[in-house]
């Protein structure tokens, strides 16, 4: 009878040793992937990641907002695996984009909003250009009511406030305002502030805010890919060059088609595979496929 418990014990010993092993082994591959910046891109990258955990369950993606000047900067300096940024890492001040790779993931449009209770539907771009210069300060000047006009911007380091400066202000500055660096605290204030107008990025529209035409023109997916609607920008994804391979993993996967198929367009982003345009860095448009 000894012998047979001594048995049972030494079975059972080793099986708590493979246990042990077999927990330790699965448990210590963790590889942690941070990417922080635009918070114009946060949505789809968080909604990306229980897709991409199915067949990499050992990597922990944490995706963090800050805008794209923090995004860039900090992915320049090593601190994270990922920079988001709305636009190209040349446009931003004190980077060196010759040291980062980028991986576009997707194009967002940028979208005026109001209050949807203000009763202005559309400005034309010279009116919008002129209410962010200062030049228009009652809502009665464009058609709508008696009402002083309150501008929202967005803070000195977003890149969603750098594509809007280069497509609508036409080397105006813009008038000094209230700055918030984030797409979800704009639409909050102005959901609030009957007033109130500001520019947020596609996939955070919503019946808060009443999202205003340009020109008469709307912000579909077709007018932004053909460049009918103006106001748009590319979601970078920066790495240096030596990124390790599950941050490319990552990116891959946001790349691929079966994504850009459905999560992008199911997250109110534009495909980069519908493009039918392109613009660099310097905001020059042409027709994809011309020299």
């Amino acid at each position: 009878m000894k012998k047979i418990i001594g048995g049972l014990g030494v079975i059972l010993v080793l099986l708590l040793g493979w246990g042990w092993f077999s927990a330790r082994g699965n448990g210590a591959t963790i590889t942690k992937v941070t990417d922080v910046g635009s918070t114009a891109l946060q949505p789809l990258a968080e909604a990306a990641i229980p897709g991409f955990n199915k067949t990499n369950p050992d990597v922990n993606i944490t995706v963090q907002g800050g805008g794209s000047g923090t995004g860039l900067s900090q992915v320049q300096a090593g601190a994270v695996d990922i920079g988001s940024s709305d636009v190209f890492a040349a446009q931003q001040n004190g980077i060196d984009a010759n040291k980062l790779v980028d991986h576009i993931v997707a194009v967002t449009g940028i979208v005026p909003i109001v209050n949807p209770k203000l009763g202005v539907d559309n400005l034309s771009m010279s009116q919008l250009r002129d209410i962010f210069a200062g030049k228009i300060t009652n809502w009665k000047e464009v058609g709508g009511p008696d009402e002083k006009i309150t501008v929202i911007n967005r803070a000195s380091g977003s890149g969603t406030r750098l594509a809007f400066e280069q497509v609508v202000m036409d080397g105006q500055e813009t008038m000094k305002a209230q700055e918030q660096d984030s797409n979800g605290t704009v639409k909050q204030i102005v959901s609030n502030v009957p007033g109130a107008i500001s520019y947020v990025s596609s996939a955070y529209l919503n019946d808060q805010v009443k999202a205003l035409t340009i020109d008469h023109v709307i912000a579909t997916s077709e007018n932004i890919s053909d460049n009918k609607w103006k106001l748009w920008s590319y979601e970078h994804m920066y790495t240096t060059k030596h990124a390790k391979k599950e941050t490319l993993d990552y990116i891959k996967y946001l790349q691929s088609s079966d994504v850009q198929s459905h999560l992008v367009k199911e997250a109110r982003y534009i495909s980069i595979h519908d493009m039918k345009v392109q613009r660099d860095a310097n905001g020059v448009v042409t027709k994809i496929g011309d020299k």
